[in-house]
């Protein structure tokens, strides 16, 4: 099965071809093609993603990265078709929010021809509902232009498979299995009873814990995303051995919930910084007070819902997975000293942003929800505020 996958739901475009053998989990994945442009450039001027230039720049990338995974992936059509003027018209009526795409993908579809994929994987939510729909409206045309069935995909579902993919094969996982999801848009637990079964039992009452790195590097004065560069500086002040520079809180710790607050916690940077201008060894080291510090709460809070769910497996996942410390941290729990019995996953970096290899993985696990071209054109919304294991 060739399953093509698309992935717009915030500043990356990305398109994968994965050739998936076998069933669900226990397939083997072989992805033959894999094309990903970034804005992360030209989100840097605005100090973070600006909804309308994301959606523009999807625009502009998608078809680029569609003929880029294809070349990649050595799929070739074979034959030249032609459209019809009512084909033509559909087309145009599909992609008529994105202004433009519509002549990119009639120009790509008379030049290539019709792709023998199988199916479309397309993130449908959660993310900025002016990029998500470009992805929709794009996978809605291919849909209609190859007869290949949609699976709509949850982008956290995404990044869990993404957590316990090791190129090949997805991880046999022992349940009840639970995953730290946490991005700049999200920071939730989601307890996983058993493939495809979720259940949302802790999340932020406020900022995502990504989010709240951004907003203190800014703070600090640090380009965007801010996540990387407070790493860095944290690290060195580390190997500096350098003294704290704040006490900061931790927020929620001792709360009876599995819940989350950052907002307080980039509060406390801002009141500790009090307008100084900040030298570069005082700026390491508030750097890694405040990593320490998130990384503490998302740590201990992982740990109770370890011990009151008699958890199995730990999977760490979404775009704050790449943070050094953070990996450290929930690696150090299969500890003998912790808890030896269970198994912690992490994604591999190139896996911890966004990136389509993970909605192929979601939409193959979804295989039974497969949607006609015409059911998905006529069903399918872009839904920004979906919550992974929600009804």
């Amino acid at each position: 099965m060739i399953i093509l996958s698309i992935e717009t739901s915030c500043d990356e475009t990305a398109i994968s071809i994965i050739e998936a053998v076998g069933d669900f989990p226990t397939a083997t994945y072989e992805v033959i093609g894999n094309a990903l442009f970034t804005q992360i450039d030209i989100h840097r001027e605005f100090g973070g993603v600006f909804p309308a230039v994301a959606k523009r720049e999807h625009i502009a990338t998608i078809v680029p990265m569609l003929e880029m995974a294809l070349k990649e992936a050595k799929i070739t059509a074979g034959f030249t078709p032609s459209l019809n003027e009512g084909e033509h018209a559909r087309v145009h009526e599909l992609l008529s929010r994105e202004n433009g795409l519509a002549d990119q993908v009639i120009s790509f579809y008379q030049s290539f021809g019709r792709p023998p994929i199988d199916v479309i994987a397309v993130t449908t939510g959660p993310g900025l509902e002016p990029a998500l729909w470009v992805g929709i409206n794009f996978a809605k045309a291919l849909s209609y232009l190859t007869n290949a069935s949609v699976i709509p995909v949850d982008h956290m579902e995404g990044h869990i498979l993404a957590s316990i993919f090791d190129g090949h094969h997805l991880a046999g996982l022992q349940f009840p299995a639970v995953a730290l999801l946490v991005s700049g848009g999200h920071t939730e637990l989601i307890l996983i009873k058993e493939w495809g079964h979720y259940e949302k039992i802790g999340q932020t009452r406020d900022d995502a814990v990504g989010e709240a790195f951004d907003k203190v590097a800014r703070l600090l004065g640090l380009p965007y995303p801010g996540g990387p560069e407070i790493g860095r500086l944290a690290d060195e002040a580390r190997q500096a051995n350098l003294p704290p520079f704040a006490t900061l809180p931790l927020p929620m710790l001792h709360s009876k919930d599995l819940d989350f607050s950052f907002s307080g916690l980039k509060t406390a940077v801002l009141y500790a910084i009090a307008d100084q201008v900040l030298l570069l060894e005082q700026k390491q080291a508030l750097a890694r007070d405040f990593e320490d510090a998130a990384v503490t709460v998302l740590t201990e809070k992982l740990k109770t819902a370890i011990e009151q769910y008699s958890i199995k497996s730990v999977i760490l996942g979404g775009g704050v997975a790449s943070n050094k410390r953070l990996r450290h941290a929930i690696n150090s729990l299969s500890s003998p000293q912790l808890f030896p019995d269970i198994k912690t996953y992490l994604p591999e970096l190139s896996l911890s942003t966004d990136n389509s290899v993970m909605i192929g993985l979601a939409g193959h696990a979804h295989l039974d929800t497969s949607l006609t071209p015409q059911e998905f054109a006529e069903t399918i919304k872009a839904d920004g505020n979906k919550v992974l294991g929600q009804s």
